[in-house]
């Protein structure tokens, strides 16, 4: 990673990331940086999820390359779905807050620096676009959910 501008944003863009910037700096997933000493920042990307709303990422493919990859299995689908078909209830959980209860250490923080047209901002909490982060959220529920896991 290298200290860079911000990209260049439509105005609708804008909009999309200062509402994705100041929820976070709400709940305290990020806090503002008046001087990056470092020279480790990113950019954030928009990605369009499959109900059409928009989701902040970091582009953290530079520190993603330097990253040992945590290969957690994910189950099968039609083994999950074979267990679904039996039971009686059925219910579902959005997860996509699942990677902001997760800290990061203080050390690592530095490295989770975006830039944009408001500034530099840090993550405090696991942030969308790092490499191991699904794995970990994956492993998570795993543990606790365990029983429910195993009962079907």
């Amino acid at each position: 990673m290298l200290r860079r501008l911000p990209y260049s944003e439509s105005w609708e863009n804008r909009k999309e990331i200062e509402k994705h910037i100041k929820e976070p700096l709400d709940m305290d997933v990020i806090w503002k940086i008046e001087h990056n000493e470092i020279v480790e920042i990113t950019t954030p990307v928009l990605i369009t999820q499959h109900d059409g709303k928009y989701r902040l990422c970091g582009d953290f493919k530079s520190l993603n390359h330097y990253t040992k990859a945590d290969r957690y299995l994910v189950p099968r689908i039609p083994h999950a779905l074979d267990k679904l078909a039996k039971a009686k209830y059925k219910t579902k959980m959005d997860c996509m807050k699942g990677f902001h209860p997760n800290g990061v250490k203080p050390n690592s923080m530095k490295l989770l620096r975006i830039i944009c047209h408001m500034g530099i901002d840090e993550y405090t909490r696991m942030p969308f676009g790092m490499t191991n982060a699904p794995a970990h959220i994956k492993r998570m529920m795993n543990t606790t959910f365990k029983e429910e896991i195993l009962e079907g």
